[in-house]
């Protein structure tokens, strides 16, 4: 810094203004957004159906708007809050309760056909749904413009005598009432009470009759448009005969729910703390302000989870967990091209400058392809795999707003400051690492290591294809064995899994021995921690049965079990959907890296993203673990996380290729630019990927074992994924481009060359 060089105060005022807003923000509504969160079933307990419903007369049409509205109904009267309902397909229906107290009868209540009747004031039945012609009600309006429900009715003559005996009563008696699955002991008197005292009643309509009506009629009632709409729906998913079939369900009590959030939040703290630990040591000042909006960070995500009312699983924290890791990632990129710039004598505030701009291309590339694949996962997922990408793209928007825009503001200000100009080791850079341009000194320390990396590479690959030819020789083993190539979970293969619970420490000897005494003999047993353990059965289990099994296993064990249901039907579209989803996710990126980069970085990268799924599969295959749902949003997950480092490295490919003739370059040149773009950004993608794994190791060890097949596929992957973006994806860019090329054996390398290379990293004063 000049002598003449003053600090300003007033940028540094705004870094700490900034920094005091964030504490007390966040720690004045963390009570709010932690109460106002959505926990999902699998944290608090509950349930997950998904149905199949089908027309009870054959050929007859659905209207699966109504059928919403019936199972909307019936999950008001279970007093449930925040139900999600969501239609999957042409003629599915997914159902999840979370906090249900008495499963049993929400599951019997919501999956019976719903039965609309008519009833007098008191509660005789006039008529059922049968007196109204299919889907007959309609939204309608009167001759004064107001809303009302219009009603076809099917049986005249039947419908003329009942509103004639009706009309007749005197006032307040001569109403007809429309129910909704009425059960014996419901009242019309003690609905219509509740209902002045601006409680929603169990009835649907109640219709003063003041005349007989002899054919078709309406419903009026002050309705507004979208309650007139409601009504119709409601009445005619009464009037439409359908029958729900329960074609898979997950059921998890309270307390494994419980245990599990607890467990995953520990893990997911202890995390955080170490990634931030690790900016601070490893980038000194930034490494603060990049640990600040760290928190700022979780802050918002949380925040912003809780507005939009997402429901927050497992595999929700699973991803949050990975988005702080690669989040990370934007601030690692940042901080190491601002180190590299100083390797080369420029003055701090001109690093902090060129450091933004030559790293935002490799950034915002890197975030967009994870969008890409959290918006596939989003529109053509299900279940879990929903919920997993929404957090995905909550992480991303959130590392845009907080550690590009937010981050980036603070940095310019603390240069503004001028309070670093002369201070390069608050950066983690020493003096003595920096030449000075002011007497002419050329750059001689980059940070890197000078690694033959398209040498390593070949042995690299030859690993990689040992691994991948050794799981196929284990498949096919198995496959003769009469196993399959690999171990299709339930989720896949169909069956049924209970999570046997106690208070007590649990052996699986203990849960085979009771299994065996209540007649079960075709379970395989797998312990889940001290007092959980699975119960797998490839059959799908009726209900009836399996609650009276449920209530044995609580009898014995004290704690009711969990069920996770799966016909065959939806582990063979679960099958198809994984695989259409990595392919759809696999084009939508090829097509994005080749309008901004070329084809052959595309090819590099798909490549890397093949051997990526193969090493996660061959692990899944050689070692017999379980493949289900969890491991669709890891491969996913692994395809957007090996493409940042992809891009990483080819954006520095990118920039090293800027000024060169590619028409007459020679094989050797690609060589030195592969190894010299992978040498510059080697730091990147090591350290950014040590801040994911952090997590997800920690998640390992004391995390939840419900999602224990998820870390473990994260683990896998994040290590494969590193490995490749280093060897794989350049060296077939290499490849490509060096194909037509020949080596002169003039051009071969001497051991003048080489001393020549060593010579550009000799430090003055040190090794000279």
């Amino acid at each position: 810094m000049d002598k003449k060089t003053k600090i300003r105060k007033g940028p540094l005022g705004l870094i700490g203004l900034v920094i005091v807003v964030i504490g007390i923000v966040t720690a004045t509504t963390f009570s709010t957004i932690k109460d106002n969160l959505n926990l999902g079933l699998d944290l608090r307990g509950g349930f997950e159906i998904l149905y199949e419903v089908e027309p009870l007369n054959e050929g007859a049409s659905m209207d699966m708007n109504a059928v919403i509205n019936s199972i909307s109904k019936r999950i008001n009267v279970l007093g449930v809050s925040e139900p999600s309902i969501s239609v999957e397909g042409d003629n599915r229906v997914r159902v999840q309760l979370a906090g249900v107290a008495d499963q049993d009868t929400a599951r019997e209540m919501i999956g019976t056909t719903a039965n609309l009747t008519f009833r007098d004031v008191d509660d005789n039945e006039l008529a059922d749904s049968s007196i109204l012609s299919e889907g007959g009600a309609t939204l309608a309006y009167d001759e004064n413009g107001q809303p009302v429900v219009s009603l076809k009715i099917k049986d005249s003559e039947k419908f003329g005598e009942i509103t004639k005996e009706i009309s007749g009563k005197s006032s307040g008696e001569n109403i007809m009432i429309i129910w909704l699955d009425y059960t014996e002991g419901e009242s019309y008197k003690a609905e219509a009470a509740k209902a002045n005292q601006g409680e929603e009643p169990a009835y649907i309509s109640a219709a003063t009759v003041s005349s007989q009506i002899t054919g078709d009629c309406q419903i009026s009632g002050r309705f507004t448009e979208d309650e007139a709409r409601t009504l119709a729906n409601l009445i005619n998913s009464g009037s439409l005969p359908v029958k729900m079939t329960e074609i898979s369900s997950n059921v998890v009590s309270a307390e494994f729910g419980s245990d599990a959030l607890e467990k995953t939040a520990m893990a997911g703290m202890i995390g955080v703390a170490l990634i931030a630990l690790f900016l601070i040591i490893r980038y000194r000042v930034p490494g603060m302000l990049a640990a600040i909006m760290l928190v700022a960070y979780l802050w918002a995500v949380f925040g912003l989870y809780s507005a939009i009312g997402a429901v927050f699983t497992l595999s929700g924290i699973g991803a949050l967990v990975l988005g702080v890791g690669m989040t990370v990632d934007v601030n690692i990129i940042y901080f190491e091209r601002i180190r590299q710039e100083l390797y080369k004598g420029h003055s701090v505030p001109n690093a902090i400058s060129q450091g933004q701009t030559v790293s935002f291309s490799a950034i915002f590339d890197s975030q967009f392809t994870t969008l890409i694949t959290a918006l596939i996962m989003y529109i053509w997922g299900t279940g879990s795999v929903k919920g997993f990408a929404t957090m995905l793209i909550v992480t991303v928007a959130m590392t845009m707003v907080i550690n590009v825009c937010l981050s980036r503001f603070l940095m310019n200000r603390l240069s503004a400051s001028h309070i670093c100009d002369t201070h390069p080791e608050w950066f983690g850079v020493r003096k003595s690492q920096m030449p000075d341009l002011s007497k002419g000194e050329n750059q001689f320390y980059t940070g890197t290591r000078n690694l033959n990396y398209t040498g390593i590479s070949k042995k690299i690959i030859t690993v990689a294809v040992i691994i991948i030819a050794a799981a196929a020789g284990m498949g096919i083993f198995q496959t003769v064995s009469g196993n399959g190539p690999v171990n299709l979970g339930i989720d896949f293969s169909s069956g049924t899994k209970l999570t046997v619970v106690s208070e007590t420490a649990l052996t699986t000897d203990q849960v085979q021995a009771e299994m065996e005494k209540l007649g079960y003999d075709d379970f395989s047993y797998q312990s889940a921690g001290d007092n959980t353990v699975y119960a797998i059965t490839k059959d799908s289990i009726e209900t009836s049965e399996l609650t009276q099994l449920k209530a044995d296993l609580e009898k014995t064990f004290g704690i009711e079990p969990g069920d996770n249901v799966v016909t065959p039907v939806v582990g063979r579209d679960l099958v198809r959907n994984a695989v259409i989803l990595t392919l759809v996710a696999w084009i939508a990126m090829l097509a994005y890296i080749t309008i901004r980069y070329e084809f052959d970085y595309a090819i590099g990268c798909l490549s890397a993203l093949i051997h990526d799924v193969l090493i996660v599969l061959s692990f899944f295959a050689i070692f017999r673990m379980e493949v289900n749902t969890d491991l669709v949003s890891v491969l996913l997950t692994i395809i957007g996380y090996s493409i940042n480092n992809s891009i990483i490295v080819f954006d520095r490919i990118r920039e090293n290729m800027e000024g060169r003739n590619a028409s007459t370059m020679r094989a050797e040149e690609y060589d030195a630019v592969v190894n010299t773009s992978v040498d510059q950004t080697f730091n990147m993608m090591i350290n950014g990927s040590l801040t994911t794994l952090l997590p997800v190791i920690l998640l390992l060890l004391i995390g939840s074992r419900s999602i224990f097949t998820f870390n473990i596929a994260m683990f896998v992957g994040l290590i494969a994924g590193t490995f490749s973006s280093i060897f794989v994806a350049p060296t077939v860019w290499r490849t490509l481009r060096k194909k037509g090329k020949s080596t002169s054996p003039k051009q071969k390398k001497t051991k003048t060359e080489k001393k020549e290379i060593l010579d550009e990293y000799t430090i003055k004063g040190i090794n000279a």
